[in-house]
């Protein structure tokens, strides 16, 4: 028998494309897990905001999955800055929409999902379990702003979770620091796609893509935290060295279509534009991609560059690895959980423009320790990022907290929520 589970995922549209404004990590490794989970016996609905007003309300993907798709008052896209205060409406709709105690379980995606799982614990006595995907402190720690009310919700959210999903070691660290009472914690990587597997004969896959030599693939949403601006800058103290081959491209998948200039690749956003000056042959702006063909890219690609100013894990650096792309990275966040500095690839200082460039150049320069890096990426990516596993252990987690809400149920504690953990309603 099917075990139906709700995942909330307030802004994260499983299916909506990668690569645009708010479509990277956790629409893939919502989608990722839900097709993982289905395959071993659950049933799983999707909620998320109906942020594209060309697709339909209900949309099933895999055999037993759904996404439902909540319009909270406004169809259409809304920034994730904006939504805390769709959040009553969203509520309502939810309740409106679905029969809430079909659902064995909630798994909340992001900590505004987290306020609408801990909700429905309150009022139903479902149990929620809660992946953070990015902490507010982390945030803060990269770029200095702080948001009050984020901070006073996650707090409240990862005590009154039955279980917190940590996807490294070092986000699990993060939340002991952060949170005064955090429920308990456990550290279940993000797996990566079938689709992201080694090819052979890279030269001839660069070749047949068009590129004459190496080439460095950057993948992401093209703003400022994830070090676009930093990649740029570094790629253009690489163009000016003697030691660099004249054919190198850096190719750069993801953000808008509609923000990228068909004919000559280009960023039209000036600030973008400005950045590219100077290294306009240098530089190839392809748009948002899909898995398989960010797979190709990563395959074809000497190295991948992820120089985000923070991340919780690093899908991206996951997925090169797992093509046999060693990965230069930024030593921040989770990223310095998957990328292995030294035998993956390498780790460097975050928005430094000259260290990015030294650890590009080392590795161009250096055929065949990126060769072994990018085998040893491989392995690392079999043992570590495999959704078949992946899922199994988070099936173990979700049977864990049934087990111990029904223990809890029998002994007349209700959903095994104390007053203090059921704080949070929305009215």
């Amino acid at each position: 028998m099917r075990k139906n589970i709700l995942f909330i995922s307030d802004h994260g549209d499983p299916l909506a494309k990668l690569g645009g404004v708010q479509s990277g990590g956790q629409n893939n490794y919502v989608r990722q897990l839900a097709l993982a989970l289905d395959r071993i016996g659950w049933r799983v609905d999707v909620v998320t905001h109906w942020s594209d007003e060309d697709t339909p309300r209900i949309e099933h993907f895999g055999d037993n999955c759904r996404v439902i798709r909540i319009e909270a008052g406004h169809k259409g896209f809304v920034s994730k800055n904006k939504m805390y205060t769709m959040l009553p409406a969203f509520y309502k709709e939810i309740k409106s929409s679905l029969s809430l105690k079909n659902y064995a379980l909630v798994h909340t995606h992001y900590w505004l999902s987290g306020l609408l799982g801990q909700a429905i614990q309150k009022e139903y006595g479902i149990p929620f379990v809660h992946t953070s995907h990015s902490l507010g402190i982390s945030k803060e720690m990269a770029t200095g702003q702080r948001d009050e009310i984020r901070f006073a919700a996650e707090r409240t959210v990862l005590s009154s979770a039955a279980r917190i999903v940590a996807t490294t070691v070092n986000e699990k660290s993060l939340i002991y620091e952060f949170a005064q009472a955090p429920s308990e914690v456990s550290v279940i990587p993000i797996g990566v796609a079938s689709s992201f597997k080694p090819r052979f004969h890279r030269p001839q896959l660069r070749r047949s893509l068009g590129y004459n030599g190496p080439i460095l693939v950057y993948a992401g949403r093209l703003e400022e935290t994830k070090g676009i601006e930093t990649l740029l800058k570094a790629m253009k103290i690489v163009c000016a060295r003697e030691d660099v081959s004249p054919n190198l491209k850096l190719v750069l998948a993801g953000g808008q279509a509609e923000d990228i200039d068909p004919e000559t690749k280009l960023p039209l956003p000036e600030k973008l534009r400005s950045l590219v000056m100077g290294i306009e042959d240098r530089v190839e702006f392809v748009g948002p991609k899909s898995q398989e063909e960010l797979s190709v890219l990563f395959n074809a690609a000497n190295l991948t560059v992820v120089p985000s100013y923070y991340e919780s894990f690093g899908m991206v650096a996951a997925e090169a690895q797992a093509c046999g792309s060693p990965v230069i990275a930024s030593r921040v966040g989770g990223l310095q959980n998957v990328v292995m500095d030294g035998e993956t690839g390498l780790l460097v200082e975050p928005k430094n423009p000259e260290d990015l460039a030294l650890a590009i150049v080392a590795l161009l320069n250096n055929d065949l320790l990126a060769q072994r890096m990018g085998k040893q990426a491989v392995e690392l990516a079999k043992s570590d990022y495999q959704w078949p596993t992946i899922s199994k252990r988070m099936a173990e987690l979700y049977e864990e907290v049934l087990t111990a809400e029904q223990d809890d149920t029998s002994v007349g504690y209700g959903s095994g929520r104390d007053a203090g953990r059921r704080s949070g309603s929305f009215k």
